[in-house]
């Protein structure tokens, strides 16, 4: 079996006397040499390799933040007093 794409996620797993021993999630850039050489080597060992979906990360509270400020969505005030008059509180 082989999957050509970039960059991929695969599942690989090994199944000893009907049972599975492990389950590995891996990503392997299809594009190098040695990500080519591994996926080979992979399928030379018989593992059962699946392509996973691909997922997408979530950023953090902090990213979230930073970005906020990279792009001007914030408001600056002098003192608490006048954020809570701004905020009608």
């Amino acid at each position: 079996m082989h999957i050509s794409k970039k960059s991929s996620t695969f599942a690989a797993s090994k199944v000893t006397k009907g049972r599975y021993m492990a389950t590995y999630a891996l990503t392997i850039n299809e594009r190098s040499a040695s990500g080519k050489a591994l996926l080979e080597y992979l399928e030379a060992l018989k593992l059962d390799l699946q392509l996973l979906p691909k997922v997408r990360m979530r950023k953090s509270s902090y990213e979230r933040s930073m970005d906020d400020i990279k792009h001007g969505r914030i408001e600056k005030f002098a003192s608490a007093d006048e954020m809570c008059k701004s905020l009608g509180i």
